[in-house]
């Protein structure tokens, strides 16, 4: 037999063994086992129960698994879920504190900035990072940086008008 021919009834190949993973997600440590390949995106969905992340194209040109990792968001279908152990991260889940809507969560009620609602939790957490961040100044600017998530539905001047909202609250 040549080399590289492959021998009939020869078994496949083993899968790859299973990884322990560690994260502190909306502030309470998470541990669980994926293999290899698994997205934080799925993990987050699958393994922890949280679904206000979506699943849009999966390939990280729609944004709506945007979350936050250490504080910067991300396209959690673009990332796997072993390479952030020990991460903290914030969902749309964990946005809200002490019963009380985070200021863009509130805000995006107030101006309207949702109409199926899918793109919103991705909205939302990029919103938080991108106030975070403190580089947009102007509305241009907030329709650049946030141009990496898609709304389907076309609500970007109420998302807009929301995130100014939520950048004159914040001290």
């Amino acid at each position: 037999m040549q080399d590289g021919a492959v021998q009939s009834g020869a078994s496949p190949s083993p899968l790859p063994e299973k990884v322990s993973v560690a994260l502190i997600v909306n502030g309470v440590e998470r541990r669980f086992i994926v293999l290899p390949w698994v997205s934080l995106l799925d993990a987050l969905r699958d393994h922890l129960d949280l679904t206000g992340t979506k699943k849009g194209c999966d390939h990280g040109q729609c944004g709506a698994c945007t979350v936050l990792v250490d504080g910067r968001r991300i396209n959690s279908c673009l990332t796997l879920a072993v390479m952030r152990d020990g991460a903290h991260v914030t969902t749309i889940e964990g946005l809200a504190t002490d019963g009380a809507l985070d200021p863009l969560q509130q805000a995006f009620i107030d101006h309207d900035a949702f109409q199926c609602g899918y793109c919103t939790p991705g909205q939302i957490c990029s919103g938080v990072g991108l106030i975070a961040e403190g580089r947009a100044k102007s509305a241009d600017e907030i329709r650049e940086f946030m141009s990496g998530n898609i709304c389907r539905c076309g609500a970007y001047p109420n998302i807009v008008a929301a995130i100014q909202q939520a950048m004159e609250a914040k001290p």
